[in-house]
């Protein structure tokens, strides 16, 4: 009765003291035990209610990340935290018996983002223009309990929407933009290694790939510390091997789950298997992460300094935009439980790229040039949200239709079979049109449980790999596209290429191709069939509909300034004269039509520990052979090709045939590793 008075809304100060005391014999009315309340006591039950209904303000947040010459801060302005009901409006709520689910909101107002370049002495010298400027963005927050006595969720949903992204980058960012990129994928994959001038090396390499197989903790996992990093288990002696990112990790575990449903265990040392047999066990939560956004843009801008009159005024950078990427309807979708399952989607509905202002010298698309935008644009595929509707929202927390917003529990599918079997090629372009990804990643154990203490990694047997299967999958297909390749757009590709090249960050994992040393696994008769059964491998497919190409005359040729480059030399000359560009029509082009194109690529997921066991054997059996090669099929349907010319209206007339309908594949291997052999 008294929940207005304790909700999210600011308090009347100016309360009287008539009302208060009004509101005190209610209160002490209900402190009468509950039959419903868990057998913690009222207490407690008080307790978790002022915990749920917390609400929490957070203004002027500045993060910021720094690393060799990159710094990277986020801004917010504001961000707040409160409780809804069952409408997403604010209320002050309770998990009860009949409704075991907690709803929060989180609002972002005004998120500016900035990537700029610090000189040797650590200073800005000019500031970059921001990647993201002023974004506002709401997050919904689903929470779904067992039982009144859970303290952890047994479903975790956590879903983004933005309406209109707008990034930029300018040719100094891309570099540092796609080191950052780097920086998450070398994090998931667990790639970051903390040892010195190759010290310990061939021990990492080797415990990395021992704890894979066992623990099932593929380096695609990492999601728990102690799988994350082998690398720093293997020197944990030593305090400055322990980087800031197994310390970011550690705390990654009470949100995604330890694996102790089985009462099994991964430990590193005596002292941390025994902490881990205290615990109770508990059940890995479903978590759900999407992020949802209506219409994205993404501009390229060449920079350039600005003189200024005076000598003491500071350097300004002027920034030019040559292309830009339109995108509508974006999804991007995590499902995991623990480290058994993990699949990540990501679909949009429709793109296009379009060419702006000047490209080296060359204005042809300046304000007066009067070519019209269906020339600019050079890149076509999918469809408009117009027709295609608000499908990139399925099942999503803003989708009015979803269980969550019907009252109804959601049902989850954690089965490899049973995914493959829904989400299908077919299901990925309904919902999309444009794009659609689907990386799967799933791991069965065949005795029930892992193993338990394995810090000590030469006492590992050979036959306990075979416990663990693993398997990868990924899933790209594109749907029907268009694609003109006019010297406008090649140059623009080109300079974002060379752009991306101009860096000198060291990699953030070295390559194993040289380490072939050390003692190499002999396997008697049994261990090799348990290896036979299953050799877990990374599958990728990626598929290609009805794809139009058309490659014009080139209209004017600077490559000579860019080849070089990007082959690893200097250009000859860096001067490029100042022309307005005239269009020359008709202008003669190739068209290329393919119905559909497929690519297949596998690869063994532990090529080095599978090269060197099966590298020593004297007679290996075919299929062990198989699988210690990178294999790719790719296979084309209905191609076909011809020649036209685009008119002074921008239309291409009907193409006069030169290539007939055909169909092809190619097929090709690779030996792994191939100085062990």
């Amino acid at each position: 009765d008294d929940h207005e008075s304790c909700g999210s809304s600011s308090t009347n100060r100016s309360t009287s003291e008539s009302t208060k005391t009004a509101v005190k014999p209610r209160r002490i009315q209900q402190a009468t035990p509950d039959p419903d309340l868990p057998p913690g006591g009222y207490v407690q039950s008080l307790i978790w209610r002022v915990i749920n209904n917390v609400n929490i303000v957070i203004n002027n947040l500045i993060l910021k990340y720094v690393e060799d010459d990159i710094v990277l801060s986020v801004n917010i302005t504001s961000a707040e935290c409160y409780t809804v009901d069952e409408f997403w409006d604010r209320a002050f709520m309770d998990i009860s018996a009949t409704d075991l689910v907690l709803r929060k909101v989180i609002n972002f107002s005004d998120c500016t983002v900035c990537l700029d370049k610090r000189n040797a002495s650590g200073k800005i010298e000019f500031y970059q223009d921001p990647l993201l400027y002023k974004c506002s963005f709401r997050t919904r927050l689903h929470f779904t309990y067992d039982n009144l006595n859970s303290k952890m969720p047994s479903i975790i949903k956590i879903h983004t929407l933005v309406e209109s992204l707008k990034l930029s980058i300018t040719d100094q960012q891309l570099p540092m933009f796609i080191r950052i990129m780097q920086l998450g994928i070398s994090l998931y994959y667990g790639e970051i290694g903390n040892f010195k001038d190759g010290e310990n090396e061939d021990l990492i390499c080797h415990t990395k790939d021992v704890l894979g197989n066992i623990s099932g903790s593929e380096d695609e996992i990492g999601k728990d510390m102690q799988y994350v990093s082998p690398e720093s288990y293997a020197q944990q002696d030593d305090d400055q091997q322990q980087g800031w990112v197994s310390w970011a990790w550690s705390f990654v575990p009470a949100i995604v789950g330890n694996d102790e449903e089985g009462g099994y265990y991964v430990g590193t040392d005596d002292e941390t298997t025994i902490n881990q047999q205290k615990l109770p066990t508990v059940k890995d939560p479903i978590v759900s992460i999407g992020f949802y956004c209506t219409k994205a843009t993404i501009t390229f801008k060449l920079t350039e300094m600005q003189a200024e009159s005076s000598y003491y005024s500071p350097q300004k950078v002027k920034s030019k935009e040559i292309i830009c990427w339109e995108q509508e309807g974006t999804t991007v979708e995590v499902l995991m439980r623990g480290e058994p399952f993990f699949d990540c989607q990501i679909g949009f509905v429709g793109c296009h790229a379009l060419c702006l202002k000047s490209i080296m010298g060359i204005k042809d698309f300046e304000e007066n040039t009067n070519r019209s935008d269906s020339e600019a644009y050079f890149f076509h595929c999918g469809e408009n949200l117009s027709t295609k509707g608000m499908t990139y929202l399925t099942n999503s927390l803003f989708d009015y239709r979803s269980p969550e917003n019907n009252g109804v529990r959601a049902e989850f599918i954690l089965d490899g079979a049973a995914h493959k079997e829904m989400y299908t090629e077919i299901m990925g372009m309904q919902r999309f049109g444009a794009f659609y990804m689907d990386y799967l990643y799933t791991m069965d154990s065949t005795s029930g449980k892992v193993s338990g203490n394995q810090s000590d990694v030469t006492s590992v047997k050979t036959e306990d790999f075979g416990n663990i299967q693993e398997m990868s999958t990924k899933s790209l297909i594109v749907g029907p596209l268009s694609l003109r390749l006019d010297s406008s757009a090649v140059h623009r590709i080109m300079k974002m290429v060379v752009c991306a090249l101009e860096h000198e960050y060291e990699p953030y994992s070295k390559s194993k191709l040289d380490f072939v040393d050390g003692a190499k696994t002999v396997l008697n008769s049994d261990e090799i069939a348990t290896l036979e059964e299953y050799i877990p491998t990374r599958i990728t497919n990626f598929t290609i509909l009805k794809c139009t190409v058309t490659i014009p005359m080139a209209e004017f040729n600077l490559l000579g300034h860019l080849l070089p480059i990007i082959m690893g030399q200097k250009s000859s000359s860096s001067f490029l004269n100042t022309a307005n560009l005239q269009p020359l029509r008709p202008l003669p082009c190739i068209q290329m039509l393919v119905d559909k194109v497929v690519l297949e690529h596998s690869v063994p997921m532990y090529a080095e520990q599978l090269v060197q066991t099966v590298s020593s054997l004297n007679q290996p059996s075919d299929n062990l052979l198989h699988y210690c090669y990178a294999h790719c099929y790719l296979k084309i349907f209905g191609f076909q090709a011809g020649l036209s010319s685009l008119d002074v209206n921008g239309s291409y007339s009907s193409p006069a045939p030169v290539v007939p309908p055909l169909s092809t594949a190619f097929y090709g291997k690779m030996l792994k590793l191939p100085k062990c052999w």
